[in-house]
């Protein structure tokens, strides 16, 4: 008998590692000697990096960069490993996995000193530029929970790229220092980019600009006042009409309106127009990359699961990814969630076999995150023993 255990992590409590390990170990207590194959996963956002050199055996790289206030901080990435067709050789090429979030995340800033017209994405590129200093060729960032409004300028500057005033002076940083940008100058950008494969895991939509675009939607969780959106989304304008004029490349596409343009604060607009990244939804991205299709292969059943299913697991999300998977395959999928909520039962309706909550009884808030691994192996236990009645 194959078991695959494909799951998300649980937030504030179980990394995807940890709750692959916890659903194993119920399980064996039923099903002893049976083929386990466990595969973290993540759909791009907090977690990913993690989840994904766990998956392949790979190796986290730890450096001091730039933070969205400028100030230092300790930010990490990953390098795939062995178990990953892409992973490094003798040669220094492979596969590395970054999160925005890790650099320039809004976790960094206190909430009272958040202010997008003064935040940069620069320690984002400072990552991006270390994975190609070590011969990367491939490189998955995964957008969100940025503190950033800049467009990638700031990460485009770390990475060589000459962001100009009218006189020739290098803008400062942040959407403020954007506001006088007359010229892109991409002589000196990293010489390696434009033989580097990135992918950006990105699963919004929305576009640079306007009422549906990064100042618009994402402003404001960022500290930014209504007259300071209008002024955020007049300065990404400029940025790209800047690029179009300056880069001739981007001069017949209008990339600002692409879709997930204005991902992270407009990180979306700023990777698709200067590296000439690919955005996708974040779980395609990690379900190509793990070779998730392979390892099911020969599979009797597939496990996932995330800490909350409910009507926004439908959106992109890792049990929705990983099930999408396995019915390829006619591959029965059991869901395992610390909790669901309103929608779950859409899940159903899309084909997973059954969904269960690993939550016993009613408790506060820290007892039940504290208790999620005895909890999930519980559950598991009971999921697996139920499945023993049909065998």
């Amino acid at each position: 008998m194959k078991i695959v255990i494909a799951p998300d992590s649980f937030k504030e409590s179980l990394s995807a590692l940890g709750v692959a390990n916890a659903i194993e170990e119920g399980f064996k207590r039923v099903f002893p000697d049976a083929e386990y194959c466990k595969v973290p996963m993540a759909d791009g956002g907090e977690g990913t990096v993690q989840a994904m050199v766990d998956a392949t055996g790979g190796k986290m790289q730890m450096l001091q960069v730039t933070g969205p206030d400028g100030q230092p901080v300790n930010a990490h990435y990953g390098i795939l490993g062995a178990n990953n067709n892409d992973s490094g050789t003798s040669t220094g090429s492979g596969t590395a996995v970054i999160e925005m979030a890790e650099a320039s995340g809004l976790h960094h800033i206190e909430r009272d000193r958040r202010n997008p017209m003064l935040t940069t994405s620069f320690g984002t590129g400072e990552l991006i530029r270390d994975a190609l200093d070590k011969g990367i060729n491939h490189i998955i960032l995964g957008l969100g929970g940025s503190a950033t409004n800049d467009g990638g300028a700031g990460m485009a500057q770390a990475l060589g790229f000459k962001l100009l005033t009218a006189n020739g002076s290098a803008i400062g940083h942040g959407a403020a220092g954007l506001s006088q940008l007359a010229e892109i100058d991409s002589s000196s950008a990293h010489p390696l980019i434009a033989d580097c494969k990135i992918e950006v895991a990105c699963d919004v939509d929305n576009p640079l600009c306007g009422p549906n675009g990064a100042s618009a939607i994402f402003g404001p969780q960022k500290g930014a006042t209504a007259e300071m959106v209008t002024e955020l989304d007049n300065i990404l304008s400029h940025f790209a009409n800047v690029i179009k004029r300056t880069i001739p490349e981007n001069s017949d596409n209008d990339i600002a309106l692409f879709p997930g343009a204005g991902a992270a604060g407009g990180m979306g607009f700023g990777v698709m127009a200067l590296l000439n990244a690919q955005l996708q939804p974040g779980v395609e991205i990690v379900i190509e990359t793990v070779k998730l299709a392979d390892i099911m292969q020969g599979a009797n059943i597939v496990i996932t699961g995330e800490g909350r299913m409910d009507s926004q697991t439908l959106s992109g999300k890792t049990p929705m990814g990983v099930m999408q998977q396995a019915l390829k395959q006619d591959i029965p999928v059991i869901g395992i969630a610390g909790c669901l909520g309103s929608g779950a039962e859409k899940i159903l309706q899309q084909g997973m076999t059954a969904i269960f909550p690993i939550i016993p009884s009613l408790a506060p808030l820290d007892d039940i995150l504290s208790n999620a691994h005895e909890n999930l192996v519980q559950t598991a236990q009971n999921v697996a023993a139920t499945l023993k009645l049909s065998i």
